[in-house]
């Protein structure tokens, strides 16, 4: 069976392999993009703090995706579960990083200025300082969807969603006539996948990133 024959068998089941996958990694990211900007708000004021949120989210980001579910397992069980804690944690250190950089860049004299018109805190950083550093904010936010994507396919090893069980039902029968079909299908999946989440971004940054602030 060539390759586009079985596309054409199997394209219900990809599909919503591919359905799974992206909304396994959407909802994560949102989940991380909450985490990792309120952790930016927080740090980004103190060296120090700064510091340890982007060391202690570099730390996650070191242990193997393998490991990392394999350990969830006992704890949460099965499935969806580790699936969600592990690309959450993984998604992190990108955001964290980018916000505390972004809230650090915003110029001093604008967030003076905001305070001299009468501009409570919350509302100087709503108004003001978030919007300034949504660009780098918005970078790593892509940086982790990408990331993602990839980590999201050893999910599988935990019978969680998405293409990554086309791929190790792949691997799991090398030697057989749909194997390398089987990969295949799951890897160029996901790269489309991540394609079309890179283009929504770039989307996203035209809609939300004044040009002036753009250029």
């Amino acid at each position: 069976m060539t390759f586009w024959e079985y596309l054409g068998n199997r394209h219900q089941q990809l599909l919503t392999d591919a359905y799974q996958h992206a909304s396994a990694v959407f909802q994560c990211m949102v989940v991380a993009t909450v985490i990792g900007v309120l952790i930016g708000i927080v740090t980004y004021r103190s060296d120090w703090a700064g510091s340890l949120a982007t060391t202690s989210t570099s730390a996650i980001l070191t242990i193997p995706s393998l490991a990392m579910i394999g350990l969830l397992i006992p704890i949460v069980g099965l499935g969806v579960p580790p699936t969600v804690i592990a690309l959450t944690l993984y998604g992190l250190l990108p955001i964290v990083r980018n916000s505390i950089v972004g809230l650090r860049g915003v110029d001093p004299s604008l967030v003076d200025a905001a305070r001299g018109i009468g501009m409570s805190r919350p509302m100087r950083l709503v108004r003001v300082e978030l919007p300034l550093a949504w660009p780098p904010i918005l970078t790593g936010i892509r940086i982790s969807t990408q990331m993602l994507m990839g980590i999201a396919a050893i999910a599988a090893y935990a019978s969680g969603p998405g293409l990554g069980n086309e791929i190790f039902r792949g691997l799991g029968s090398l030697g057989s006539k749909n194997a390398l079909n089987q990969v295949l299908a799951g890897t160029l999946g996901i790269i489309v996948l991540a394609l079309l989440f890179d283009a929504a971004y770039v989307l996203i940054g035209r809609l939300t990133i004044p040009r002036g602030i753009r250029v």
